[in-house]
């Protein structure tokens, strides 16, 4: 049964007026612009790079950057807009470093700005798998069913380490902890496997979208929950079973989930799912799967 968390009173917008011929935000149409749960400081990605990776992502990124109006957006998820992404070639080598929000701007992505992401696959000792339904505050694929955690690491040193991926996974700890509420001692990053790699691209509306080399990540674990209703609206264990009622219901348009969910299982997952036990005759490092 999906759990649906009850999100926090809204707090209001940050005094900006409404623009004429927009509605009030106190209406259920404009439910994005709501800001939910406690507004709590978030830090920078940039102040943990610090200069030399500022300077970095200014030089590495050869791309005029647009200007985008944020002040109709959740203030909380604006607000992780600031965090550094990793930017990668085709191959993903590393290249220099930019914001998720202009990482995710359908107008750079056209120009080729690239990104390193990750997409964790969470199993409890019932080989069922966690999913979970994206927030309605959320800036790109709101509302969309998805797996367990999809995100990004972060362009500082721990999270900018690959050897056998350690960076990612510990950037995937990380972020079951912000998302799940997940203690970071349930899952650690060498509990946490490392199978292959997908490059994707896809847009969520017209002006934001995702353009990414995503990491495929297991886990098989019995977690402690406590999700975030900023970023979470609902969550789920299913079966095999009641992923494909899902995906059907998805490809009639009943329900949304995300594009790299959906490539993912329509080409891999229920072949891994079947062989939890021994997924080491999956685990690809050298190639990276053009979807």
């Amino acid at each position: 049964m999906w759990r649906v968390l009850r999100p926090a009173v809204p707090v209001g917008l940050r005094g900006a007026a409404v623009p004429q011929g927009r509605c009030c935000c106190c209406c259920c149409c404009c439910r994005r612009r709501r800001v939910w749960g406690r507004r709590q400081p978030l830090a920078s990605a940039a102040g943990l790079c610090g200069g030399k990776a500022r300077a970095e992502s200014r030089t590495c990124a050869a791309i005029t950057m647009p200007e985008v109006n944020t002040d109709h957006l959740d203030e909380q998820q604006v607000q992780l807009l600031a965090e550094m992404c990793i930017l990668i070639d085709e191959n993903d080598n590393k290249i220099g470093a930019d914001t998720k929000k202009n990482c995710h701007l359908n107008e750079n992505i056209d120009k080729g700005l690239l990104h390193r992401a990750f997409s964790v696959f969470l199993f409890n000792t019932e080989n069922k798998l966690l999913l979970q339904q994206r927030s309605n505050a959320k800036i790109t694929f709101p509302d969309c069913f998805t797996n367990t955690c999809c995100s990004h690491p972060l362009s500082y040193p721990l999270e900018l380490e690959e050897n056998n991926a350690i960076g990612v996974r510990r950037a995937a700890q990380r972020r079951l902890k912000a998302e799940l509420g997940i203690p970071m001692e349930q899952v650690t990053p060498e509990e946490i496997s490392y199978l292959t790699r997908i490059h994707y691209k896809a847009k969520s509306d017209g002006i934001w979208g995702e353009h990414e080399i995503d990491y495929i990540l297991f886990v098989q674990k019995d977690v402690t929950l406590n999700p975030d209703p900023n970023e979470i609206q609902s969550y789920c264990y299913v079966t095999q079973k009641e992923l494909k009622q899902l995906l059907d219901k998805a490809s009639k348009n009943e329900v949304k989930i995300t594009p790299w969910f959906k490539l993912i299982a329509e080409t891999f997952l229920f072949k891994w799912w079947d062989n939890l036990p021994n997924l080491n005759k999956f685990v690809d490092h050298e190639k990276i799967h053009r979807m």
